[in-house]
């Protein structure tokens, strides 16, 4: 490889940019250019750590990029709500880590070639690669902290730098790039970049056991049922499961085998069933609170899942409901804070009818209950996420007053975040609640509070969760992902 030196910075020479008409094509020579970049960062750093700083030398790299011009507009299926830009013009997104989003690349490059009928252009961007993005693909690399080498870092290669890592795309604040070229992905390749580091430290798991189909979870109970659900999965040759990964990348196909945990366990621990085409089920222990609702879905966002649900515990509003009943939200008060900025409350979250759906017929199929009998330990209506767990011990007053006019018939933490987050992010979202505690009712969630009807009533909440999900897998994209959640001018890109 030959390299282009200027004003004593010096970059991989990789070429003029190559136009396609074939997806597949066009998303190897993308991770081609990736390759060279990475590669050539990871040389040039391996080399300034043994040799030291290269004099005023400064080594740069770029992200691949992809791009598409169309003069005229799209003629599509209008019930299709991605697949071809809004108007005629220019656009272009970063990639990164085009090895894991191949099959991705692959579905929506396709899909703009063939409803605009001209080529996707692919070629180097305009975006440098920050050192720290390029080495995590070299596990014998380690970048040091600023001050412990005997050069400084930002001096020599590019860093990442936050002031251009942000979610104005998703926002819908104006985005475009130094070009003008407008945005064809939802998120940028530092933004990507960003999250896959995020996700790998907050879940002790690689970004690329990530499954499409995740499950969040606020109780431990869960992942005791998950993996012995992935295990008997394991044990039925016809299941479609291929493996399952616990947190710290443990992973097992014989469904026997042991599962040694990390001595440490992550804010999030995280497990994966896997399947082939990366449509199995992933589920996450956010633990307790708003704040981790937000950032796991953040980050797991930039993967692009087909759908992601809330099966966690709730506090039951209303004196006709037990513990173990289920609540299946219909819609959401959002007392969570954490996404104000990004998402007024005044915007409405609205509930999706694929999903809501799903969730029925699961509850159905698992309870053995329908129709009218169902509404015995199942009910419908608002979920209210609020950011203080101990409400209860202030001023009933305002929130009850606030509960009830809303028509709140259960309260939790983090659902309304999630699915808040998923309407923002245009992620396919739901939520079904099971009942573990009234407070309002004089059943607060104390030590030998649960019946054996509430214990009965969570084991099965997991596998609705999962009978869900895989009803959801089996459904043609272009249903899932509805028009609900795409705005006046969206990215081509899911």
């Amino acid at each position: 490889m030959t390299y282009v030196h200027a004003h004593k910075i010096a970059t991989p020479d990789q070429g003029e940019p190559r136009q396609f008409t074939d997806a597949a094509e066009a998303v190897a020579y993308l991770q081609t250019l990736y390759r060279g970049s990475v590669r050539f960062l990871c040389d040039r750093f391996a080399g300034t750590l043994a040799s030291g700083a290269p004099g005023d030398t400064r080594f740069r790299a770029y992200y691949p990029e992809l791009r598409i011009t169309t003069t005229t507009y799209a003629v599509t299926d209008s019930r299709l709500s991605f697949g071809h830009v809004a108007e005629p013009g220019t656009y272009a997104t970063t990639i990164t880590r085009p090895d894991l989003f191949a099959n991705y690349l692959r579905q929506q490059i396709g899909l703009l070639v063939r409803n605009h009928g001209v080529p996707v252009e692919v070629g180097p961007s305009m975006t440098p690669m920050p050192i720290h993005f390029a080495v995590a693909n070299d596990s014998t690399i380690t970048v040091p902290q600023e001050g412990a080498g005997d050069f400084t870092l930002r001096d020599v290669f590019d860093v990442p730098d936050l002031a251009t890592t942000n979610d104005d795309i998703v926002n819908g604040l104006g985005f475009t790039y130094e070009d003008g070229a407008h945005p064809l992905a939802p998120f940028t390749a530092q933004r990507v970049d960003y999250s896959l580091a995020r996700l790998a430290h907050y879940t002790a798991t690689d970004p690329s056991h990530f499954q499409n189909h995740v499950l969040f979870t606020n109780y431990q109970f869960y992942v005791d049922e998950f993996e012995a659900y992935a295990r008997a999965m394991l044990a039925d040759p016809a299941s479609g499961y291929t493996g399952f990964v616990a947190t710290g990348n443990v992973e097992i196909t014989d469904p026997d085998a042991p599962i040694h945990q990390p001595p440490k366990m992550p804010q999030m621990p995280t497990y994966h069933l896997k399947r082939a085409d990366g449509n199995g089920i992933t589920l996450v222990n956010i633990g307790v609170g708003p704040s981790n609702a937000k950032t796991a879905t953040d980050h797991i966002a930039v993967l692009r899942p087909h759908a992601w649900l809330m099966v966690g515990h709730c506090a039951g509003l209303r004196n006709s409901q037990r513990l173990g009943d289920f609540v299946l939200a219909h819609a959401y008060l959002r007392e969570d804070k954490v996404l104000d900025d990004d998402l007024p409350v005044w915007v409405p979250v609205p509930a999706l009818a694929e999903i809501q759906v799903a969730l029925e017929q699961a509850v159905a199929s698992v309870t053995e209950l329908e129709g009218y009998e169902l509404k015995r330990i199942m009910r419908t209506g608002t979920v209210a996420s609020l950011d203080n767990r101990n409400w209860e011990l202030r001023d009933q007053t305002g929130p009850v007053q606030r509960l009830s006019q809303s028509r709140a018939i259960a309260l939790d933490m983090e659902s309304a975040t999630i699915a808040a987050n998923g309407f923002r992010f245009r992620v396919p979202y739901g939520t079904l609640l099971c009942v573990s505690d009234k407070p309002l009712h004089g059943e607060l969630k104390l030590p030998g509070m649960a019946s054996a009807f509430y214990k009965t009533q969570v084991s099965r909440h997991l596998q609705i969760g999962i009978r869900a999900m895989e009803a959801l897998r089996d459904m043609p994209l272009e249903r899932l992902h509805s028009r609900k959640l795409r705005s006046f001018e969206e990215t081509a890109f899911l």
